[in-house]
């Protein structure tokens, strides 16, 4: 319930002629309701943001109990007291002004003269006016906001009206505290951040700040209202004060216009959504080869924003495991729906125009490259910035594939299928979290060509032998035959990349040639050794 500060409240007719006695610095508090004292033990019937007006008939003969009433009504919320002298008390007592002034309570000797129910009459009509006048003003505002958004405006507008109305810079941030647009007189932005209402990378900050209300932050004062609809928080809404003073009032607005930010959000989320969907059929169908038209494809991908007329590589992000762990944010949308615009968002950052959407379970991305570019910017620069994103949604760790360079966007179907490739063989490669160019998988490349998986199995059953088992014995005994192969049957340089003694490398060489055959001077052998190796650590025919 609103209502007017104390300061207000002796300004109507009936206190006009009042006095402040002690607790001067407390005359801003609210006052929203009056009520009489009648009786000693009045605690129990009062209400915070009450003014208690009394004869002190009831204490009259007991000044200890007069001084500690201060203390619990304060204690209560009270707002403040009136108190009439003459009748009951001749003057009020020192020990209640001392307590009143040290708590900051406002404590008034009430005019001669004028009664109670005059008081009450001429105070809670005034309540009321004010009330029916914030009520009025609340609703020209937000009438005023949903014109703005009807008529097709966006958070632009909204703090704009806001800030015009209330005389104030107005800054708008999403549920990750960064500012979506501002408004109005802004301080500078330095002092801002040495306030602490934003951080030096400009996010809103706001530390001690309730979610909603009124608060001072380094040397300004706020008012905050949270952007919400139904459970899901979409972020808040705050007026700095630059200009007039923000009254008690203003959040009424700020909350209106919260809400109408609110209906501009959820807007912008449907078209986004509805977008992305058609975003995601049209490539779906592009990487599926049931789009044969060059001149439609071009269109309608200048449509989405997206230039498919350059050279451009395709990469595909998948999670690792089926059972990432969300990092949860109260309100905010799906893990999936964060991490397809936190990877768009880091792609676009370096190519304005490049096509992220989701497919299968998985974030396909159309970027600008050339085959000069592939070793630093799609492996490093590329791989850095969606795993970046994506660890900021899920606790997951990320593969991603890249193929090679496509100049025609009919070509982008091959281009797919590369990087599917780089991707599943990459991870079972390397492990996860890797990023795999279709260039670099050389041999795989070739296996993975082979439909037929049983007999590649077959094919490293009968090279490897017994060589194929998961049990530590024949595990240690492939790594150290892989880095021979590697090292070009160098035993020395092999035992120092497996900490080996020299010894143990000639004893595990002689083992291993019992088991596959001389392959120290077979060449053949050693090429299928090679390959047979090549397709165990794809993981798919172990044991």
């Amino acid at each position: 319930m609103h209502g007017v500060t104390v300061r207000e409240l002796l300004q109507v007719p009936a206190l006009e002629d009042a006095c402040v006695v002690a607790g001067h610095d407390g005359l801003d508090r609210v006052v929203a309701r009056l009520n009489v004292m009648e009786v000693p033990d009045i605690l129990p019937w009062v209400k915070s943001e009450e003014f208690l007006l009394t004869t002190a008939y009831p204490l009259r003969d007991d000044a200890a109990a007069v001084a500690e009433l201060v203390d619990a009504l304060d204690e209560r919320g009270l707002a403040g007291m009136g108190i009439k002298v003459g009748r009951y008390l001749d003057a009020i007592p020192s020990g209640m002004v001392a307590q009143a002034d040290a708590r900051d309570f406002p404590l008034v000797q009430l005019p001669d003269g004028v009664g109670f129910d005059e008081i009450l009459n001429q105070v809670l009509t005034d309540i009321l006016n004010r009330q029916a006048a914030t009520l009025a003003r609340t609703e020209r505002i937000h009438r005023g906001l949903l014109q703005i958004v009807l008529s097709g405006g966006g958070l632009p507008e909204v703090a704009e009206e806001l800030a015009e109305l209330l005389d104030a810079h107005i800054l708008i941030a999403d549920d990750e505290a960064r500012p979506l647009t501002a408004a109005g007189v802004a301080p500078p932005t330095e002092r801002l951040r040495k306030s602490g209402v934003l951080s030096r990378d400009g996010e809103l900050t706001l530390p001690g700040a309730p979610e909603r209300g009124a608060a001072r932050v380094g040397g300004y004062r706020l008012m905050v209202a949270e952007i919400s609809a139904g459970s899901r928080e979409h972020g808040r809404i705050v007026a700095v004060e630059t200009g007039r003073t923000l009254e008690p009032e203003d959040l009424t607005a700020l909350e209106s216009a919260a809400t109408v930010a609110a209906l501009v959000i959820t807007k912008e989320q449907a078209i986004t959504a509805a977008e992305g969907r058609f975003q995601s059929d049209f490539l779906h169908d592009l990487l599926g080869e049931r789009v044969l038209d060059r001149q439609e494809v071009q269109a309608r991908a200048r449509g989405f924003g997206w230039n498919l007329e350059r050279e451009l590589l395709v990469l595909v992000a998948g999670f690792d495991t089926t059972s990432a762990h969300e990092r949860r944010i109260p309100g905010a949308p799906p893990a999936w729906e964060r991490l397809v615009a936190a990877v768009g968002d880091a792609l676009r950052e370096r190519d304005p125009h490049a096509a992220v959407v989701a497919i299968g379970g998985r974030v396909v991305a159309l970027t600008g490259g050339s085959e000069s570019d592939r070793p630093v910017s799609a492996q490093r620069a590329l791989g850095a910035s969606v795993r970046g994103a994506a660890a900021a949604v899920l606790d997951s760790s990320l593969s991603i594939g890249v193929s090679r360079a496509a100049s025609d966007p009919l070509a982008l179907a091959t281009a797919y299928d590369q990087a599917v490739k780089a991707l599943e063989i990459g991870r079972d490669i390397h492990g996860s979290g890797h990023t795999s160019h279709f260039d670099d998988l050389g041999a795989y490349r070739l296996l993975s060509l082979i439909e037929d998986r049983r007999e590649l199995a077959g094919f490293v059953h009968d090279v490897l032998g017994e060589l194929t088992g998961s049990e530590p014995q024949p595990e240690e005994l492939r790594r150290t035959l892989r880095v021979l192969l590697e090292t070009n049957l160098n035993v020395a340089e092999t035992a120092r990349q497996l900490h080996f003694h020299y010894n143990t490398v000639r004893y595990r060489l002689e083992k291993l040639q019992q088991i596959v055959g001389e392959f120290t001077t077979d060449p053949g052998l050693r090429l299928d050794l090679h390959l047979a190796l090549r397709i165990l650590a794809m993981d798919q025919f172990a044991g």
